[in-house]
């Protein structure tokens, strides 16, 4: 892909679907609401927007790339397709009974996720492998036709195949797929040994129900959005963001949809990743604030963080343990039901709560006019004067202050005997300290701090709420970059194209079989590279290989690098000593004498990054002035204050203003908080600093 190619970002969230349409060094942006019921629909309205802001031709874009959370959505709200399970005779129930642990082990009453997939359509068929894969109870077919029957009874939509070691030898799978295939053609069929090849049987299980569930109505979806493109003119090729960073292709989205469940987050992480390599920043948060989530990602050295599991729909806020096991590459980030359109009311015992319910975009908050009646975010920071209800999302959008008012004192206020202002203000603060406590839990867990780090907001919310939730963690440097309303959809742009396959072949370091290792990593390196270069346009890829490794004994696992070629004799054992300098980084001292174990290899095939060049100093240039006042109620303090308002376009490359006040842009605005100062770097980004006290 030349560097003057069209080429278009589609973000779809709960609340807003985003767009960035780039072309050389040109960007054109746009925000509409999503159409839950539709999703396409929003779509195909907001690029008929973008290209005619842009005054390009639908045949001029060369390459669209799109994330979303439907998948996520899907999950969590239960809304998936009627699935089955096939499995091994007498592991039916390994999705209910899980490994047994308890995420909170002090309360009595604990609430467990539950299984996507019933007991009554958890469907046995005898067959038995041991874990080297030899067969020890060859497949009854006539079991799995049998079940066959009973699943067209039932109504099912979708089945996951999940048998026991499937994961070293995929041949009964696959024979039952067929048999299920050749009786019952349309029925989308999912297998353990494709979507998650991995042992530990629950995340396996888990995953391929999980992909099972969601991929009916994702490759619906994927294929009408396909279409609805075509028939708008775009000829061009569809890529879907990966949860762990990269793209892929319509086809694979389409199989293996569960990839897809941190799409839209994933790309606000690869943001915050450029932006930081462009600012030469090596610690830095992300924050993305949207309309339905926040979401906060630690990128070091210019990374963010990767992890090769995932909890879904968590039952316990905050609590690990407490949701779906997801085994599938991922940038790792915690996740909050605390965005723009997040409710507000009071708990049982009379304190203000926000999130994890959303308004949506339909209704919407109470200030949408839409028919919402009960608060949310947005119609706190509405009534504390942080947004100007006239212009509002570039003026597209006309904010009710009354309406906000009116729920406020309904649903807070008049159970707390405050005022609609006042209510806000708590609105706004518990959601702040939400955001922040995500952030110290998801550092904590991570073994990180944040002295010396910055923030990185966008989204939506981000850049409004960025000051408050940095005094919060200790932070004394923001930086938003332009284009902050749209950080995800700008994100997917620049994503590499990349695919990485994970399998589990287990050896001891005693006696490893090199050849065995070096025969499965060429498999997934040629995989992986098939995969890529459907959408490489012949750009140049480079390959990373890990192997996952462990004292004997353990029950967890390191990732340790490997060379991106075949294993030699004195590779295994420098690859042995690496493992002994990693487990003294993460504890301290490794363990003499123990020897180590592979659970499992991973193979990432990607195109290689464009290199950044870190951005220049400016000089000092004049402030703009400001284009109004506005009144303004400070969280902090409670006090209102007439803040300047300035336009973001009218700020030049070098020019500094002072808070309290705010920079306006079409997407989002820049609250500039009292204390803080605010600067335009080179780049066009506000970098906000905190003054000394």
């Amino acid at each position: 892909m030349t560097d003057g190619a069209t080429r278009l970002a589609i973000d779809i969230g709960g609340t807003f679907t985003d767009l960035a349409l780039e072309r050389g060094g040109e960007r054109w942006t746009a925000k509409v609401l999503t159409t839950p019921s539709a999703p396409e629909g929003g779509v195909l309205e907001g690029v008929r927007a973008v290209l005619a802001q842009a005054g390009i031709a639908p045949g001029e874009v060369a390459l669209a790339i799109h994330g979303t959370t439907l998948a996520t959505n899907a999950i969590i709200e239960r809304k998936g397709a009627r699935t089955a399970l096939l499995t091994t005779e007498g592991f039916r129930d390994v999705l209910a009974l899980g490994n047994e642990s308890r995420y909170d082990q002090y309360d009595l009453n604990i609430t467990l996720p539950q299984p996507l997939v019933p007991r009554r359509w958890r469907l046995p068929v005898p067959e038995r492998l041991d874990n080297t894969g030899r067969v020890l109870l060859p497949l009854d077919g006539e079991a799995v036709a049998r079940q066959v029957g009973f699943m067209r009874a039932e109504g099912v939509e979708s089945l996951a195949v999940g048998f026991l070691h499937a994961f070293v030898n995929p041949e009964h799978e696959r024979r039952a797929a067929a048999i299920v295939r050749d009786l019952w053609p349309e029925l989308p069929v999912s297998l353990s040994s494709e979507v998650s090849p991995e042992m530990r049987e629950w995340e396996r299980f888990s995953t391929t129900a999980a992909n099972a569930y969601v991929q009916p109505l994702m490759a619906r979806y994927l294929r009408r959005l396909e279409a609805g493109l075509a028939e708008m003119g775009l000829g061009c090729p569809l890529f879907l963001m990966l949860s762990g960073g990269g793209l892929t292709t319509l086809d694979t989205a389409a199989r293996f949809p569960i990839r897809l469940v941190e799409s839209g987050p994933a790309g606000g992480a690869i943001f915050s990743a450029h932006v930081a390599r462009q600012r030469g920043l090596d610690r830095v948060l992300s924050f993305d604030m949207g309309g339905t989530t926040a979401k906060v990602c630690l990128i070091d050295n210019g990374r963010p963080q990767n992890s090769r599991a995932f909890e879904v729909a968590r039952v316990g806020r905050f609590k690990k343990g407490s949701g779906l096991p997801l085994r599938i590459p991922v940038i790792e980030m915690v996740e909050i039901g605390a965005g723009g359109g997040s409710l507000a009311g009071l708990d049982a015992m009379g304190r203000i709560q926000v999130g994890p319910e959303s308004a949506g975009a339909d209704p919407g908050p109470a200030c949408y006019g839409r028919g919402g009646a009960r608060p949310a975010v947005t119609d706190a920071n509405l009534v504390l004067g942080r947004y100007d209800g006239e212009r509002f999302a570039g003026g597209s959008m006309r904010l009710d202050p009354g309406a906000a008012e009116a729920a406020l004192a309904a649903h807070v206020g008049g159970g707390l005997g405050l005022s609609a202002a006042m209510a806000a203000l708590g609105v706004v603060e518990v959601v702040d300290e939400a955001m922040a406590n995500a952030a110290r839990v998801h550092a904590i867990e991570s073994g990180k701090g944040y002295e010396g780090r910055a923030i990185i907001a966008f989204g939506g919310g981000g850049p409004v709420h960025a000051c408050r939730v940095a005094e919060k963690l200790g932070v004394r440097r923001i930086l938003v970059p332009s284009g902050a309303g749209v950080g995800s959809a700008i994100g997917f742009l620049r994503a590499p194209v990349a695919y990485e396959v994970v399998r589990s072949l287990y050896q001891r370091f005693a006696s490893f079989d090199r050849a065995a290792v070096n025969a499965l990593l060429a498999e997934m390196a040629a995989e992986a590279r098939e995969a890529v270069a459907r959408g490489a346009f012949g750009a140049p890829v480079e390959e990373r290989r890990l192997a996952y490794m462990r004292y004997v004994g353990q029950g967890h696992e390191i990732a340790v690098p490997l060379p991106p070629r075949g294993l030699e004799e004195a590779d295994v054992a420098a690859v042995r000593a690496l493992y002994d300098e990693e487990y003294a980084r993460f504890y301290d001292r490794p363990v003499p004498g123990s020897d180590v174990e592979v659970m499992s290899f991973a193979v990432t095939v990607s195109t290689r990054e464009e290199a950044v060049q870190p951005a220049a100093d400016m000089p000092d240039t004049p402030a703009p002035s400001p284009l109004r006042r506005q009144a303004v109620r400070d969280t902090a303090t409670g006090e209102v204050a007439e803040w300047p308002v300035h336009g973001r376009a009218a700020m030049a490359p070098g020019a500094a203003v002072a808070g309290p006040c705010i920079v306006a842009e079409d997407e989002t605005s820049t609250l500039v908080g009292p204390g803080w100062n605010c600067r335009m770097d080179a780049l066009g980004y506000l970098e906000l600093s905190q003054k000394e006290t």
